[in-house]
């Protein structure tokens, strides 16, 4: 299991601060490779508000009862308030990625509404894009540094990441309709299955009764990316967790993720992570 996390103060302990409007207390990452489950039980919540970001994989979550489970998928947040209970479980066997931020403040529930983030909304769809990774790891990077004026950075980036969600809501309503949602939907579940077999977009879009055009456009209005970048995101992510075991050369890696040329995975490799996987494997 890779975690990154960065707390203020060096507290992991939730609270209140109503100097002012918003604050971020905490924030991280886990990403789970072989560690079987990762669970949370908070039955009496906390009390501050959390933001969670399922960037990969899938979750596991329970709401109003905790006998019925709610699985939430790559592309969507859950939303926490003070005092609601959380429970919710990660596992290895998802190649689960999630990012988190608690946050507090005199005026949060009202800063929430202003950006669309209605007391109704506790899942909620916000595109599969790398913006929002960049906006957490950034937050991370800031409050593990904590140099000058960081507190404000903190702010910034995460009023960033409200206003892609307040514009993401407004595009989605005017653009996808349910039948799109319902068609993209069941398309990412199948990429996800099987993004390291052949995939051609033309064909599952005639196969799905669909136009290719009407396909793409739908599936990056929806998911934030296309669907070529989706399955590439989907191999490179798969690719990362293999590097981490040594039970398997780059070649084999390559092939488990749908490579056949070990060459062309290398460059392809190198182009989205900045590093090729032998560097990658070097520095893990």
């Amino acid at each position: 299991m890779y975690t990154n996390n960065a707390y203020l103060n060096n507290s992991t302990i939730d609270r209140k601060d109503k100097s002012k409007p918003l604050v971020v207390t905490m924030c991280g990452t886990y990403k789970l490779y072989t560690h079987p489950k990762l669970p949370t039980w908070r039955p009496r919540g906390r009390v501050d508000f959390q933001l969670i970001f399922i960037a990969a994989g899938k979750a596991h979550f329970h709401f109003d009862n905790d006998e019925e489970e709610t699985i939430v998928h790559a592309g969507h947040m859950v939303l926490y308030r003070p005092r609601e209970p959380q429970k919710y479980e990660y596992y290895a066997n998802d190649q689960t990625e999630v990012y988190w931020v608690h946050f507090t403040g005199n005026n949060v529930t009202n800063l929430l509404r202003s950006y669309g983030l209605t007391n109704d909304k506790r899942v909620f769809h916000c595109g599969s894009g790398s913006e929002y990774q960049y906006l957490f790891r950034a937050m991370i990077k800031e409050l593990q540094m904590c140099q000058d004026s960081y507190s404000e950075m903190l702010e910034m980036y995460l009023r960033q990441i409200f206003i892609k969600l307040q514009r993401h809501f407004k595009f989605s309503v005017n653009t996808v309709n349910s039948h799109a949602a319902e068609e993209i939907d069941k398309a990412i579940s199948y990429f996800s299955e099987h993004y390291n077999e052949p995939i051609s977009i033309d064909d599952y879009a005639e196969q799905n009764h669909v136009s290719a055009s009407w396909f793409i456009r739908n599936f990056r209005l929806y998911a934030g990316i296309t669907p070529k970048q989706f399955i590439l995101q989907k191999r490179i992510y798969n690719a990362e967790a293999l590097l981490q075991n040594t039970q398997y050369n780059i070649n084999e890696i390559a092939q488990i993720v749908g490579y056949d040329n070990p060459l062309y995975f290398s460059r392809i490799f190198q182009k989205t992570k900045g590093l090729s996987p032998s560097e990658y494997r070097k520095n893990i």
